[in-house]
């Protein structure tokens, strides 16, 4: 994604985001478009796109009493204006929904929509480019060997003329290959006045935004058409576009980290989210799946099957197979968390270990600290969440738990099979399980009584 291009610098710019929709074809209780794609809302996606195209204004047409779409646009963009779309009367009669935002005044208007996540911020200040050289509206289209279910952007003499919905085209118009993509921008200037000619005399009877168009052609306004590729222009209606969407986007973030200088052994089967940073020459094997929030430092291993999520990793740092990092997990330069270890919120110091079947929860583990197999850090009592510490150089033997708080010292070693309900002191060894006792003979008896027992049972 990128910036706004230099015909666009100092010229200010309301984004218009439709986001009323119900998305009956979802199938779904949350609305459509806090569905995700690559870890970040389909909305998400579209307001971070209209800041990178330089949105000083941003309104979202929403849907009434959607209280969680709204939460989501105050996270994702906060102080952008929310107006609700009691009726759904076609595209333009939304747009104004927003009238109070538009009326503020901008250089360029921007009409977006909440359920197209794939289009970027560059190809938003590429679409709004064409105002700045004096242009009333610029549309967005692209070609398609298959138009049909799309609007028809109709020219004559290589000049613009209309955009006609597919139900409202003659047999003629429909055989024209260049599609609407839906969005559009138009001159502060004019935005008002077209929005508000615009009529419903069509099959729908909806006031539709395309008819901008034709209205500014009649005033001898300049309209201009900026292609893009028709993957990125795809909406999302239901869970097989959502996935293609996916897979789409997941393409393009493989690429970045490829290109970026990660080795991704399999490509096809690592699954990013939008912020996914991968340092260079980090190397991750195959069924790894990356959550919000991870950073890669450069030089390090994921290896297969892992799930990473929240997770901050400092250069030569060696995760899985089968590792889970969770939100607040920190693993400092040199740190290993190996097979079917499950770190939250906890910190691993410079080159300490935790190689296999462990939990390490809510805890501070120093440099150097060997973490044993089965080791598991109690950290919750039923109603709060405690801390474990375990200083620098400390060995863990296997199958402890640490029944936080607790602090083990630094250098200290934990016996194997302990319950470590107290404090260890520095370099002090801490044993806490039942003494053994060995009784010498004794076996052959108990298997003999067993014996008698199980012939008693079967006589009849």
């Amino acid at each position: 994604m990128g910036a706004a291009t230099t015909t666009t610098t100092g010229r200010s710019l309301t984004a218009v985001v439709l986001a009323a929709g119900k998305g009956t074809r979802m199938r779904s209780d949350l609305p459509k478009v806090l569905h995700a794609v690559a870890g970040r809302t389909m909305l998400g996606h579209v307001l971070a796109a209209a800041r990178e195209a330089g949105a000083t204004r941003i309104a979202v047409v929403v849907e009434p009493g959607q209280a969680a779409v709204a939460r989501e646009i105050e996270r994702a963009a906060p102080g952008a204006a929310v107006f609700p779309q009691a009726e759904r009367l076609g595209t333009a009669h939304a747009v104004l929904a927003a009238r109070e935002a538009l009326e503020a005044g901008a250089d360029d208007v921007i009409v977006a929509f909440g359920d197209t996540p794939l289009v970027t911020g560059a190809t938003l200040a590429r679409l709004r480019a064409p105002l700045a050289d004096g242009a009333a509206v610029a549309v967005l289209a692209f070609d398609s060997p298959n138009p049909t279910g799309y609007g028809r952007v109709l020219t004559q003499g290589g000049r613009v003329v209309a955009i006609r919905e597919e139900k409202d085209a003659t047999a003629p118009e429909r055989a024209a290959t260049l599609c609407n993509a839906g969005l559009m921008a138009l001159s502060g200037a004019h935005a008002l006045d077209l929005l508000g000619r615009i009529g419903n005399a069509n099959a729908a009877g909806e006031y539709y935004l395309p008819d901008a168009v034709a209205l500014a052609v009649a005033d001898g306004l300049t309209v201009a058409v900026v292609a893009v590729d028709e993957a990125e222009a795809q909406g999302v209606n239901d869970r097989v576009q959502l996935a293609v969407a996916e897979a789409e986007i997941q393409g393009r973030l493989r690429r970045a980290a490829q290109l970026g200088g990660a080795t991704l052994v399999a490509p096809e089967t690592v699954f990013l989210s939008f912020d996914t940073v991968l340092g260079r020459d980090v190397l991750v094997e195959p069924h790894v799946v990356f959550g919000p929030g991870v950073s890669i430092g450069d030089g390090c291993t994921v290896h297969a099957f892992s799930h990473l999520e929240g997770a901050a990793l400092a250069p030569g740092v060696q995760v899985g197979p089968y590792a889970r990092l969770r939100p607040g997990a920190v693993l400092e330069t040199g740190a290993k968390v190996g097979n079917f270890v499950e770190v939250k919120n906890a910190r691993l110091g410079a080159g300490a270990k935790a190689n296999h079947l462990s939990y390490l929860g809510d805890a501070e583990i120093g440099a150097g600290a060997n973490v044993g197999a089965g080791t598991i850090t109690c950290n919750y009592d039923g109603v709060n969440k405690h801390r474990t510490i375990i200083g620098a150089g400390a060995f863990i033997g296997s199958n402890t738990a640490l029944v936080a708080p607790v602090s083990v010292g630094a250098g200290a070693i934990v016996g194997a099979g302990s319950v470590i309900a107290s404090d260890v002191a520095d370099d002090a060894l801490a044993v806490a399980r039942a003494r053994q006792r060995n009784l010498a003979g004794w076996a052959p008896g108990k298997r003999a009584a067993l014996a008698a027992e199980k012939a008693a049972r079967q006589k009849p």
